[in-house]
């Protein structure tokens, strides 16, 4: 990825690198993200920042990198630490979790080098959240910190690009893409290119196993055409024209939600078992998902009313799970009969609800009042028309509003 304009909240992330690295003990450092988030740019700008002796290696080509090959960089790692420098060198390895039984491999270097006292830092970067964690659980307890990186917010776009709401809105957080929307038809072939077809057949299908690989594409599809809407597993299936389980479909949505495209989210009640047999509400993680498979140009989306209100509510849904992603808040929806919470956030013991003023189905009402008094939120917000600006709500962190 070529240099990025450096936002606020990216500033922060590389700040809390360079402390750590600043640190004279050693430590095992996991950036991770969905593709194209800026982690490689942000990981080498602090790196050179820094000073310290590094070296820095991609496994982006899998078939070329096993086990040995990590053990070679390791020990150019160990070379560049032997030197005078008093905080020793970094070893930063990208596209980590490519490398077949990567975390073990680790596990025993890593190990290796506190019993040796070697003052080796490592970064590990990674762009299929959910399969790097995978591997941290099953091998590197208690050894390592995550830094997670999520899609670009409104504030860093416009920090970055310039971007106004309904640029936001349409175009999405992907920073590599941003320099191409003056030239709509090479914006859309990047996205579909370059992000989506890269992060379903790299970081997902060569890594985990996939029985069903076109059901998981068309359902990935389905989750973008259908973002902000209730689908039971059932009516997937039909829509999918597969004879496929739903177990099948709720594993492939956490594949698509770790790797940083399409989430889930159980509906709110409060009880655990109930949430997980629940239909899910379809949620993109970015915009640009859904307007790039919509086929739309920006003025045809802004002249169709119901889309760009989908558009709209996705996009407050996506700011949501960005957050939920690192480890904020819990996501839901709520809908009763025909009653509807667009969202329901929960941190800790705080619950907000929220809902989206953006063009709702006819069939389905506002249930503010009727899930206020069934679950007792901290506080409701409305978003859009009368209620919060869609701006206002997406310049502020997630963390702003489960305040108060």
């Amino acid at each position: 990825m070529t240099a990025l304009p450096s936002p606020p909240f990216q500033r922060a992330y590389a700040a809390t690198l360079t402390r750590r690295l600043a640190e004279p003990r050693r430590f095992l450092q996991i950036v991770a993200g969905a593709r194209q988030v800026g982690k490689t740019t942000l990981v080498e700008q602090v790196l050179t920042g820094s000073g310290l002796p590094n070296v820095f290696a991609s496994a982006d080509e899998p078939a070329l990198r096993d086990a040995a090959w990590l053990a070679a960089q390791w020990e150019r790692g160990r070379l560049a630490a032997a030197g005078d420098s008093r905080l020793g060198a970094v070893l930063a390895l990208d596209e980590v979790q490519k490398i077949p039984g990567w975390s073990e491999t680790v596990k025993h270097l890593w190990d290796g080098d506190t019993r040796a006292r070697k003052p080796l830092k490592v970064v590990l970067l990674g762009s299929a959240p959910l399969l790097v964690q995978q591997g941290l659980s099953e091998s590197l307890a208690g050894r390592f910190e995550v830094l997670h990186l999520p899609h670009w917010s409104l504030v860093e776009m416009q920090a970055a690009f310039g971007f106004n709401l309904e640029q936001y809105l349409y175009f999405g957080g992907y920073p590599g893409a941003a320099p191409l929307v003056a030239d709509p038809q090479r914006w859309r072939r990047y996205v579909l290119d370059a992000l989506i077809e890269p992060t379903i057949a790299r970081d997902v299908l060569l890594i985990t196993r996939v029985d069903k690989p076109a059901l998981l594409r068309r359902l990935f599809e389905l989750g973008c055409r259908y973002s902000g809407q209730v689908l039971s597993y059932t009516k997937m299936l039909g829509q999918l024209h597969d004879a496929g389980n739903t177990t099948t479909l709720a594993h492939y949505l956490e594949l698509l939600a770790g790797a940083g495209m399409v989430a889930g989210l159980p509906k709110y009640a409060g009880q655990a078992l109930r949430q997980r047999g629940s239909s899910p509400k379809l949620q993109v993680m970015n915009t640009a998902l859904m307007t790039a498979l919509s086929g739309r140009s920006f003025a045809e989306a802004r002249a169709d009313r119901e889309f760009w209100g989908r558009l709209t509510e996705s996009s407050v849904g996506a700011h949501l799970v960005n957050a939920a992603a690192r480890g904020v808040c819990e996501v839901f929806y709520w809908r009763e009969r025909n009653r509807e919470v667009d969202f329901a956030v929960r941190a800790g013991r705080r619950l907000v609800a929220i809902e989206v003023k953006s063009g709702r189905s006819p069939d389905a009402l506002p249930g503010l009042g009727v899930f206020a008094e069934a679950f007792k939120p901290s506080r409701t917000l409305l978003v859009g028309n009368d209620g919060i600006p869609v701006a206002e709500f997406l310049d502020q962190p997630v963390e702003h509003w489960l305040q108060g």
